[in-house]
């Protein structure tokens, strides 16, 4: 399925049917009064987080999203009948914005979140509540209200706890692929993750958290270089950060002092977040091989996915984390 993280659509509610213009007509009732009954409700236009919609591919192929109106009013005082609503499929993480004026309109974080992002119209009243005592025939009725209409524009961030950031080839694609159920490209040169993975990471006990990879991030990819800048948003809904160097890299100080430089150009707030420091590629390191001095505080773990080294002790570590951030509220969860 091809990935899609961004979508522009248009949603109108239904417009409210008419109010109608009658009077009661009956066999020795020659002069009834009016009759005329409401129009129906026009039909509200919903969205409903679902998680079992991975993308926003859908959208790129159906944009215009339309209600149905509200049934006209009829005589004998009968209200027309509402139009019928539509509820709109999103992933889980969609953020939906008013594109003329930038404004967040929702976040659909929760599986069965349900969002009206378009009101349908108010049914227009009928003849019969005009009626006065010195206006006894009233010949209008009330229109159906205008059901309102957005342009949206829809962002998707992936909801997962941890999430890999690296230089190309530093080994985030072969983690998740040994530690989950994800079977991202994996090969030897640059940019082989084109789009982001999820995969679930099992634990004891049928414990599981959800880790994220995203193609790798270079200097300069907060100002678009690469292809990292695109995907960066998957990662600002992450618990825990899994800052990743390889081994063989021609100088890893620099490289993971480039990893957070970029992340706090992209937003400040990544660096508040919890992370990791993972040193990978050890099955091809030197027997006198050690890790430079990083970063004050931060865990520092080596492995060897390939080999199997270190990843109990990581998981572990990833485990612990990601069940203290968990106990958080959820405004606290992710910084």
């Amino acid at each position: 399925m091809k990935f899609i993280d961004s979508a522009k659509i248009t949603v109108h509610a239904g417009d409210g049917g008419k109010g109608s213009v009658s009077f009661r007509r009956e066999k020795y009732v020659p002069k009834g009064g009016p009759d005329g009954g409401d129009g129906g409700r026009g039909g509200h236009v919903y969205l409903r987080a679902n998680r079992q919609l991975a993308t926003l591919l859908d959208f790129k192929y159906k944009k215009s999203y339309i209600a149905d109106r509200g049934v006209h009013g009829m005589g004998a005082r009968k209200t027309g009948r509402d139009g019928g609503d539509i509820v709109v499929g999103v992933p889980c993480g969609t953020v939906v914005r008013n594109a003329e004026t930038g404004e967040v309109m929702c976040d659909m974080i929760e599986d069965g979140q349900e969002v009206m992002i378009a009101k349908g119209g108010r049914g227009g009243w009928g003849n019969q509540h005009f009626a006065t005592s010195t206006h006894q025939a009233p010949r209008f009725a009330q229109p159906g209200e205008k059901g309102e209409v957005f342009e949206l524009d829809m962002e998707l961030k992936l909801m997962a706890d941890v999430g890999l950031v690296g230089f190309p080839n530093a080994g985030k694609s072969t983690l998740i692929s040994v530690l989950s159920s994800a079977r991202p490209k994996i090969a030897d040169y640059p940019f082989t993750t084109l789009v982001p993975n999820l995969g679930i990471v099992g634990y004891d006990d049928y414990k599981s958290f959800v880790m994220a990879d995203i193609p790798g991030i270079i200097e300069g990819a907060a100002e678009g270089r690469g292809l990292g800048i695109q995907f960066l948003r998957h990662i600002e809904r992450t618990k825990i950060l899994v800052l990743m160097v390889a081994s063989d890299s021609e100088d890893i100080a620099k490289e993971y002092a480039t990893l957070l430089s970029e992340l706090e150009k992209f937003h400040p707030s990544m660096l508040l977040k919890p992370r990791i420091a993972v040193i990978t590629k050890m099955d091809i390191a030197p027997e006198d091989f050690t890790v430079p001095e990083l970063e004050p505080g931060v865990f520092v773990y080596k492995i060897s996915s390939v080999a199997g080294h270190g990843l109990k002790a990581l998981k572990d570590e990833l485990w612990k984390q990601v069940s203290l951030r968990n106990q958080l509220p959820m405004e606290d969860a992710g910084s």
